[in-house]
């Protein structure tokens, strides 16, 4: 099956303010890879590619939880209490995830929870494309350091992102595929968004139920990995300036990964 490769160049590293190092992602230790997460992080609340949303956001929303994780889940934007908070998925829908996670025996130390974007679009309008396409590198960038076993989409924006397709999530939801995403060979998971599913009971069951796929997924043995070759993963090693300093978002994500 054909999947989406998307390979950053140094130049797109250093864009995106990250610090470009020999470290490849699929060779680094898990500790290795929770320190590049962590200065990922501290560049991203720095991050000031979308005009209008650095105007009016209140936190960069970068995502939180195991920085080792079998299991990410990627949502589409933070709303208003996630903003405010700096944490992803906290207000009804996150009580509906944990409630989700809960049913199949785990929790939020368990796995990795982000969003398309980290910063909440006005109003809570949709992601414009240009945002999504700006803000891609950052996601493309986590999944590759915590180099999860299953991805699971929530909703439509980034389930059409990580497949590179615009077929709808009503059609492709509860049915897992292997993707290429980055440098990651994994199985992907399209579900309904828990927002979404809570104006729809019907569709709170049906999460529910496609939630039970989630153990079958992770309980199979890992994909094979293609060898990477650091420098053509991230280029020649460069320099690059540090991140201005910022004052650290309400929510310490860092103490959660």
């Amino acid at each position: 099956m054909i999947g989406v490769r998307r390979t950053l160049s140094t130049v797109q590293w250093t864009q995106i303010g990250l610090r470009s190092s020999a470290m490849s992602p699929a060779t680094a230790s898990a500790s290795e890879r929770r320190e590049e997460l962590r200065q990922a992080y501290r560049d991203a609340a720095a991050c000031e590619r979308c005009p209008q949303l650095v105007q009016t956001r209140h936190s960069v929303v970068f995502g939180a939880g195991n920085a080792d994780a079998d299991l990410m889940f990627i949502g589409e934007a933070p709303g208003q209490s996630e903003d405010e908070l700096g944490l992803p998925f906290v207000g009804r829908a996150g009580a509906l995830l944990d409630e989700l996670l809960s049913g199949i025996g785990l929790d939020r130390g368990d796995v990795f929870i982000t969003n398309v974007l980290m910063c909440r679009p006005p109003a809570n309008r949709d992601p414009h494309p240009n945002e999504v396409e700006r803000c891609s590198d950052w996601l493309w960038r986590k999944i590759n350091l915590v180099r999860p076993e299953v991805v699971c989409t929530l909703g439509n924006f980034a389930t059409k992102l990580l497949r590179d397709d615009q077929t709808g999530i009503t059609r492709l939801r509860g049915r897992p595929e292997e993707r290429t995403l980055g440098t990651l060979n994994v199985r992907l998971l399209p579900l309904f968004h828990p927002a979404a599913a809570l104006y729809t009971p019907s569709n709170v069951e049906l999460l529910r139920e496609d939630f039970k796929r989630i153990p079958e997924l992770l309980a199979l043995p890992p994909l094979e990995q293609a060898a990477v070759d650091p420098e053509a993963e991230l280029g020649a090693p460069v320099v690059a300036e540090p991140a201005p300093a910022v004052e650290r978002p309400p929510g310490d994500q860092l103490g959660l990964f």
